[in-house]
């Protein structure tokens, strides 16, 4: 009789792999007006890869689907880099958890920010400062879907 390695993989504490993210509800401050992000504001949230309970490795993938209305200057930071876009960041949040992991949770912080005057001299401080006025009058709710798929890692012999 053989025994069957067990297999668990959560995200964020569900079984569920996509979640849609909302910058609003991770804002550091309370400066939001009507419930949106601004020029100024900076927020953190976490995408929480969870194997605990499985006898196999798994090797995770993060995508970013249906991004919508991202402001131009908003960005992201994750392990003290800068990224323009969710999508280029998503690009590096790839990863492993080890059967033999004694932690099999991985939880990835990401930063952003809407820097408020953005630029190195006043025409591009007025140039970003129109942009950020432009994107905060014509956004509605910036969202994007974050998908994570886990795939077991074949034992070796």
């Amino acid at each position: 009789m053989a025994n069957i390695a067990t297999w668990n993989f959560k995200v964020n504490g569900q079984k569920e792999e996509v979640q849609t993210i909302q910058l609003e509800s991770t804002c550091n401050n309370k400066t939001l007006v009507d419930n949106k992000i601004a020029p100024g504001t900076s927020g953190t949230f976490n995408i929480i890869v969870d194997g605990t309970d499985s006898d196999v490795g798994i090797n995770y993938k993060i995508e970013i689907a249906n991004e919508k209305n991202k402001p131009t200057n908003l960005n992201f930071i994750y392990d003290g880099k800068k990224y323009n876009s969710i999508s280029e960041l998503a690009t590096n949040l790839s990863g492993t958890i080890y059967a033999k992991d004694e932690n099999k949770v991985k939880t990835i912080t990401i930063n952003w920010e809407w820097p408020y005057e953005t630029g190195s001299n006043t025409n591009q401080i007025a140039y970003h400062d129109k942009l950020d006025t432009q994107d905060a009058q014509n956004m509605a709710i910036y969202t994007f879907n974050v998908i994570v798929s886990g795939t077991q890692i074949l034992p070796q012999s």
